[in-house]
């Protein structure tokens, strides 16, 4: 049976910035018993590079290295992982001006979007001026009563 490190199996990723997830991955197909792998002593560095916040210093971070059992089931779990790593995230496109001038963001549907938004709104303060504009309670009052 041919056997292979973590290490050597990262280095096959399309996008090595995702290597951090990679592991995470891999060690919960192992604990769930869809791969064979054993831990080794060694440690390796991850290709990601990590950005400190607020500064442009990257810096990277080591790893436990693995044994791993290069079975068949394992090299299509790979491909089937490395796919989904490669992909591009989905995230949400923040709304900007060069996104709009992109086309990355709709621009018909976010101008309806705010018109509704802008109708609701009013609606809200025409009904809360009419809800002040409105008389005092009718109800008449009641006779002070005497005491004595």
């Amino acid at each position: 049976m041919p056997y292979i490190t973590l290490s050597e199996q990262i280095r096959k990723l399309h996008n090595p910035q995702r290597s951090d997830l990679f592991v995470k991955q891999l060690r919960t197909a192992v604990r769930e018993g869809h791969v064979l792998a054993a831990d080794l002593p060694s440690r390796f560095v991850l290709p990601k590079q990590y950005v400190r916040r607020g500064s442009t210093e990257t810096y990277t971070r080591n790893a436990n290295d693995m044994i791993i059992d290069a079975t068949p089931a394992f090299e299509a779990w790979f491909g089937t992982v490395n796919r989904d790593l490669s992909r591009a995230r989905s995230g949400k496109i923040k709304v900007s001006a060069e996104a709009i001038e992109a086309g990355l963001v709709d621009f018909k549907a976010l101008a309806a979007q705010t018109r509704t938004k802008m109708g609701a709104s009013f609606q809200r303060g025409q009904a809360l001026g009419q809800g002040r504009a409105a008389p005092e309670h009718t109800t008449p009052k009641k006779a002070p009563t005497r005491r004595g």
